[in-house]
């Protein structure tokens, strides 16, 4: 699997990444509670393209995997209880993170995950923090497995009906 940013060009194939996910999760469980065409969508990786921050995985010619990794908790990340105070900016995000439906449980995400906290510590920066929606087993598993702690569920202040709170993780890189 090669791991590089999205280009102008890959927007197009991206969103309709992120909307074949989202078919799939909404035919069986959606534990990350994604929305068809509205998050993530191609609009919002047309965005997180044009921040520098939207990344694709790819096997060969074939699109495998998408996630953002960058320094925006969109949301107040001041509520969370972290283990240690660090300022805004020397932490990454991690956001929507899918894997193709038919790769799932192959081990990309951890893959995907060991790219982040390496891009983290080229960066120079303390750790990686993340939100996920309660009750999202798969993603819990995910974080866990590569060494993130549950912080707790806080109200991000969102504004996302029927998305109240979010479970937040963290990984102290230094």
């Amino acid at each position: 699997m090669v791991i590089k940013k999205c280009k102008r060009q890959d927007i197009p194939a991206v969103g309709a990444f992120y909307d074949k996910v989202v078919k799939y999760l909404d035919e069986h469980i959606n534990y990350p509670k994604w929305m068809y065409k509205s998050y993530p969508s191609e609009a919002y990786v047309r965005d997180m393209t044009v921040e520098d921050s939207q990344y694709i995985c790819m096997e060969e010619d074939k699109l495998i995997g998408a996630f953002v990794l960058n320094s925006d908790p969109q949301g107040n990340y001041q509520k969370g209880k972290w283990s240690s105070f660090i300022p805004d900016g020397e932490y990454l995000i991690v956001h929507a993170l899918a894997i193709d439906p038919e790769l799932q449980a192959m081990g990309l995400g951890s893959d995907i995950i060991g790219f982040c906290i390496e891009e983290t510590k080229r960066r120079g920066l303390r750790a990686i923090r993340l939100d996920i929606v309660p009750g999202n087993i798969p993603a819990k598993k995910l974080y866990e497995k590569n060494g993130f702690s549950y912080i707790g569920d806080e109200d991000l202040e969102r504004g996302i009906e029927g998305i109240p709170v979010f479970s937040l993780y963290e990984l102290n890189i230094k």
